[in-house]
């Protein structure tokens, strides 16, 4: 088990291309990229990324859900083209960063029509699944309450359909939902890839370290059911108010890994 930063928690803040740097001169092992835009899906950019990272393990890559994922799941064939036109790409820029897993949302719960097809959604995942699989890159769901996976029991019926998804535990996401952290980790299970984590307060999110959440429980399940994986410090630019800070909290996170038989 080990402790990564997710370059989302420098969102708008460094652009992605000065962000791999700063967090290798930190000594942070691995990171989850943060893809934002459209330009950043283009392998021209993935080349420039791999060659300003240093030693810094890019584990994973996550996109603007919106952009394409949904699409993906479209119903017109043109639609549905285009989206796995970004996906190509997106799977281009992953296997040139090394990264072998991609953090995915899929279908967004925006509109009040929308009506659920776990079968259907099961059948198009196992298809996105295969599509990344073939540049060499796991598909790994992740619980978000305004996606397709915002709840226990989702991630079970497209596994059904898919035998290797794997699964992101978000433990924000979790408490937006109003389900226990504990139920989506029992359900991912095994099949559990890595974790996005911050802090809570009363008034929303914080830095680690600063809120209530009970870390040393969270390394002690992980360290339980055998997990190896990552576990990504993922929050808010309006959760610091300097860099400083942002490696303050990894290090806090790293510590307690490290308790619970970190790597």
């Amino acid at each position: 088990m080990r402790v990564g930063i997710s370059t989302a928690s420098l969102f708008r803040r460094l652009n992605n291309e000065d962000s791999l740097p700063l967090l290798a001169e930190w000594g942070v092992p691995a990171a989850e990229v943060f893809l934002t835009s459209f330009c950043e899906y283009e392998p021209s950019f993935a080349t420039l990324l791999a060659a300003r990272k240093g030693r810094l393990e890019t584990e994973s890559v996550h996109v603007l859900n919106t952009q394409y994922e949904p699409q993906l799941y479209a119903a017109h064939p043109r639609v549905r083209g285009d989206a796995y036109r970004l996906l190509e790409k997106t799977m281009r820029s992953a296997r040139i960063l090394g990264a072998g897993k991609y953090t995915f949302h899929g279908i967004a719960r925006i509109k009040r029509t929308f009506r659920e097809d776990l079968v259907r959604t099961a059948e198009e995942t196992r298809r996105i699944a295969e599509f990344c699989a073939g540049f060499g890159v796991k598909l790994c769901f992740e619980n978000v309450e305004w996606a397709f996976y915002n709840r226990p029991g989702v991630f079970r019926a497209l596994k059904a359909g898919y035998g290797d998804l794997l699964g992101v535990l978000d433990i924000k996401q979790a408490r937006i939902s109003g389900y226990d952290y504990r139920e989506y980790l029992a359900e991912m299970g095994p099949s559990l890839s890595h974790v996005h984590v911050c802090d809570f307060t009363d008034d929303g999110t914080c830095l680690p370290g600063r809120g209530s959440f009970d870390f040393d429980e969270l390394f002690r399940r992980l360290a339980g059911e055998g997990f190896r994986g990552s576990v990504f410090l993922e929050c808010y630019a309006s959760d610091f108010s300097s860099l400083p800070e942002l490696r303050q909290a990894y290090e806090y996170l790293a510590e307690r890994a490290e308790k619970f038989g970190g790597a």
